[in-house]
């Protein structure tokens, strides 16, 4: 405050001045705390992101702060740049510059905090205090309602029910958006999309048929990759983290409760380099093993992938340490090996039964998806249904463990399939074409778009985009990837394979044709 004048004190305290008393009492405030937080977003821009859809004005208990912050929710819905000089214009505009205690005011809030670090924390702090003080508000009503003879006890009963649900709905309604406002914004985003040099919308898996289909993994979605134990759940999950992290650099957080982040590393350096993993866990490698290991790791060092391994992780958890990551890293999806390891509980007890558990879960990651607005890419497990099947033990929806929440909740349901590992040697297509090194990347329900089965190039706990491998030719360097009609999404077309233009075989992660001169794939 040494820049404030000694004729301005009295404006700059007057703001912290309680208003009104309850009962005698000071209702629940923290005037110090509004101060910090309306400081905050004064300064910093993200601090206004991270809370304008938290509080409102009567979270703010002094009147002056009321103004001050409907005077930056304002700039904020007209898509204007929020700081000290363009908050006092538009207060001067709404003529409650005085009121609020003239520009001096706003100087001091900007010096009281240097950043608008926890600002999030203190929102839901003050959150809670005007909470406090609507249900003290609500239950003095009711208390003289109910002193009063007069009353129907029935039409109290029913008045208060009706205020309470006003206050929990209260948290909720500036979700809300108009039809005008959607529209605006869904023109934008079209018109941005238009306008995007990028191939897909979304962020693209790095297996070409995968992401035509679904135009890249898409912001809000929950996406769900089931399988059998050792159909290659966590490889596939890995090599699209790679292609993700190293090949389009966007921030990855994988969380991994099953394997520690060192066995994840490892096995992502085993297919990075072509060194078989017993090797780099004895350490048993040759010199042209170590040239491999340092040459071909270069990518992953400076790669933006975040890996968590904390064992017996709660939803709750996960929700804190996914706002971090996305907060700290700018993280813009997450993986999460595999779902039946999360326990809904902070304190691990059961939640009812195993099936509402998991229905928690799945609701819980479908909501933490749309509050990050990024996509999550849960692994699962299926159940013992598919061993019992005659022929191919192609997955089904039903076949989900646990819970028909996850088939509810999703936005994306896949399955991995390798007829191989059943020791099946020809594909059910027309053609009876050899299954030897091949998966199957079903799609069996997309809420936004169609459903097919993608074959996969799968080698040595590598997956890949599908070359001539198929036919069982020689690789002449004509890329394809297999897309086949699926019986099982109820098509009749004839199951015949698709040519995709040249350029779509993939490394063992997607994008260049492997360089076997010293990868042995």
């Amino acid at each position: 405050m040494e820049n404030i004048s000694p004729q301005t004190i009295e404006s700059v305290v007057a703001p912290r001045t309680v208003p009104t008393l309850e009962k005698g009492k000071i209702p629940p405030q923290d005037i110090n705390l509004e101060e910090i937080v309306l400081g905050g977003m004064l300064i910093d821009k993200r601090g206004v992101d991270e809370v304008i859809d938290i509080l409102i004005d009567e979270a703010f208990y002094a009147p002056a702060h009321q103004k001050i912050y409907a005077a930056i929710d304002k700039l904020f819905k007209d898509s204007k740049p929020i700081d000290l000089l363009t908050v006092r214009e538009q207060l001067t505009k709404d003529g409650t510059l005085k009121e609020i205690g003239g520009g001096a005011y706003l100087v001091y809030l900007t010096e009281k905090v240097s950043s608008s670090a926890n600002i999030e924390f203190h929102a839901r702090i003050l959150i809670q205090k005007y909470i406090q003080r609507r249900l003290i508000k609500m239950s003095n009503e009711v208390i003289e309602m109910a002193y009063n003879e007069e009353t129907d006890v029935f039409d109290l009963l029913d008045s208060a029910e009706e205020k309470l649900f006003a206050i929990t709905q209260g948290n909720i309604t500036r979700t809300s958006e108009s039809a005008r406002e959607l529209v605006i914004q869904a023109r934008k985003k079209i018109l941005e999309l238009h306008n995007r040099k990028e191939e897909f919308s979304g962020i693209p898996s790095g297996f070409t048929k995968v992401d035509e289909l679904t135009a890249g993994w898409q912001p809000t979605d929950l996406i769900i990759v089931a399988a059998r134990p050792a159909m290659g759940k966590t490889a596939f999950t890995l090599s699209m983290a790679r292609n993700i992290a190293v090949d389009s650099k966007v921030a990855v957080a994988f969380f991994s409760l099953e394997m520690s982040s060192i066995q994840l590393i490892t096995r992502l350096i085993s297919s990075e380099t072509g060194i078989s993993s017993d090797k780099l866990r004895t350490g048993k490698l040759t010199s042209e093993d170590f040239e491999r290991l340092t040459y071909k790791t270069q990518a992953l060092l400076d790669a933006p992938l975040y890996i968590d391994d904390t064992p017996s992780l709660s939803i709750f958890d996960l929700r804190a340490k996914a706002r971090k990551m996305v907060s700290q890293y700018g993280v813009k999806i997450i993986f999460i090996d595999y779902l039946q390891l999360l326990t809904a509980n902070a304190s691990g007890k059961n939640v009812g039964n195993r099936e509402q558990e998991i229905s928690t879960i799945s609701r819980n990651l479908k909501a933490l998806a749309k509050e990050l607005n990024l996509p999550i890419i849960a692994l699962s497990q299926l159940s013992r249904n598919v061993e019992n099947r005659l022929g191919h033990k192609r997955p089904q929806l039903s076949d989900l463990r646990e819970s028909g929440a996850i088939e509810q909740d999703a936005d994306i349901v896949t399955f991995l399939y390798r007829p191989e590992y059943y020791k099946l040697d020809t594909w059910d297509d027309t053609e009876g074409s050899p299954t030897t090194n091949q998966a199957e990347f079903i799609i069996a329900k997309h809420r936004n778009g169609g459903l097919d089965n993608i074959r996969l190039q799968f080698v040595e706990g590598v997956f890949s985009n599908l070359s001539s491998l198929y036919s069982g030719q020689v690789p002449t360097g004509e890329g394809q990837v297999q897309s086949y009609s699926s019986k099982y999404n109820n098509q009749d077309q004839e199951r015949v394979p698709t040519d995709v233009p040249k350029g779509s075989i993939g490394s063992a992660f997607g994008g260049d044709k492997p360089d076997t001169s010293d990868v042995p794939f």
